[in-house]
């Protein structure tokens, strides 16, 4: 999958929390969301004054509205992997994150699991 397509699927997708997603799919919609914060972080440093560590209006907006599609493309994902997306719950604890990052990287299951193709 393709940096674009990854985007418009994610966004897309925005609300659907079944089904899988690819590791292309997730890295590349995760790379987006980097890429996107540091910039809108900047315009907010340099349009509206604030400290780069501080989350100025156009950073608050976009972290906002790609909320809601990290956590789908997350949890299709882990279905990928044959998980259940409630895994992601393992990010409220410090060995947790670490042990998702390893399952997000993980090749998916080739064959049919119980959340589909």
């Amino acid at each position: 999958m393709t940096f674009q397509k990854s985007i418009e699927t994610c966004f897309k997708k925005y609300f659907v929390f079944k089904g899988r997603a690819k590791r292309s799919e997730f890295w590349w919609f995760f790379l987006f969301c980097i890429i996107a914060s540091t910039v809108t972080a900047l315009f907010d440093v340099v349009l509206f004054g604030y400290a780069w560590e501080q989350s100025g209006p156009m950073n608050a907006m976009f972290q906002i509205g790609v909320f809601i599609p990290s956590i789908s493309v997350a949890a299709r994902r882990l279905h990928d992997t044959n998980r259940s997306g409630w895994w992601q719950l393992l990010y409220l604890t410090i060995i947790g994150i670490i042990l998702l990052i390893v399952w997000y990287a993980s090749e998916g299951k080739k064959k049919k699991n119980k959340f589909g193709k």
